[in-house]
């Protein structure tokens, strides 16, 4: 569909097929999907991407036949159940956008290039400085997060829920979401965040694709309309570069990333003036001062 020729508008198919991400790109390899984004547009609009139009055509009667026909009514057929036109415009002003998985064994988040569109089984926070993801990524918050938060599946796996795990989570003082990242850009405390989360999704990037079995691959198509590459495996590397997932990197846990993960731990609790920190802290004791923190905001005018 991208190598159809532009609409009689001039845009090109790449403005509606998108790349597509879900929790299961995140925790294990990517899975290159697509998908047909209408969000904002109306009927003709739509209609103008004719590939992409009949490919969405068996929508409608989905949608007429479905226990929850009185759910999609709000949103033309067409369009996602639930577009998140908000959420779009919000990440479409952004260089790259934070996702969390809502289902998965380990607690992660991860960067997501703008011109990807977010499965409903992520948390996007609209975010992109490594402060705000060094927070969220931090002990801290996944303590926060697993008590806060539900569980689900045979494995009684944490589920992530925005409304209790994000919305309820007392950042450092000055560092909150609605903050912008310039205001605190000069903070020492939000520099070293920054760093240590730099440092700690620079070692499992390299991880996931060492370049020794690595190549990435793009489309021209691709190229122009701004997607990410995806990795590929050298030859004779199918099989290794298969195995290399999130889910066994925390599986097997080793020593450079328990050390990449305490660096980013020391720096979020310093920015919430616990000098005294240590990787021996008790959940325990970061809940008690997190709730004490919630408590005495939740008191102040």
């Amino acid at each position: 569909m991208l190598q159809e020729p532009a609409t009689m508008n001039g845009e090109p198919m790449a403005a509606v097929v998108r790349p597509y991400l879900g929790a299961d790109d995140i925790t294990s390899r990517p899975l290159d999907r697509f998908i047909v984004n209408f969000v904002g547009r109306d009927e003709k609009s739509a209609a103008m991407f004719d590939k992409p139009f009949a490919a969405i055509s068996n929508v409608r009667l989905h949608r007429q036949h479905t226990d929850r026909f009185n759910d999609f009514q709000k949103y033309p057929w067409w369009q996602f159940g639930w577009p998140r036109p908000e959420m779009f415009a919000a990440l479409k002003q952004l260089s790259r956008y934070i996702s969390i998985p809502r289902h998965a064994k380990h607690y992660l988040c991860a960067w997501t290039p703008p011109a990807v569109t977010p499965g409903d089984a992520l948390v996007v926070i609209a975010r992109d400085d490594d402060t705000s993801i060094g927070i969220l990524q931090s002990r801290i918050h996944e303590v926060w997060a697993l008590r806060r938060g539900s569980s689900l599946g045979v494995g009684n796996d944490p589920r992530y829920t925005h409304t209790t795990c994000f919305e309820t989570f007392p950042f450092p003082e000055g560092l909150t979401p609605n903050t912008p990242a310039a205001v605190y850009a000069g903070d020492q405390r939000a520099q070293a965040i920054a760093t240590s989360a730099h440092d700690l999704f620079k070692q499992r990037d390299h991880y996931l694709n060492p370049p020794e079995w690595t190549d990435w691959d793009l489309t021209p198509e691709e190229q122009a309309a701004g997607f990410p590459p995806r990795p590929v495996a050298k030859p004779g590397h199918e099989d290794d570069l298969k195995q290399r997932t999130l889910t066994n990197l925390y599986n097997s846990n080793p020593a450079w990333l328990t050390l990449a993960h305490e660096t980013l731990d020391k720096a979020v609790a310093a920015a919430y003036g616990w000098n005294d920190y240590v990787p021996d802290w008790t959940d325990a004791e970061i809940l008690r001062r997190l709730l004490a923190l919630n408590k005495l905001r939740s008191a102040t005018p």
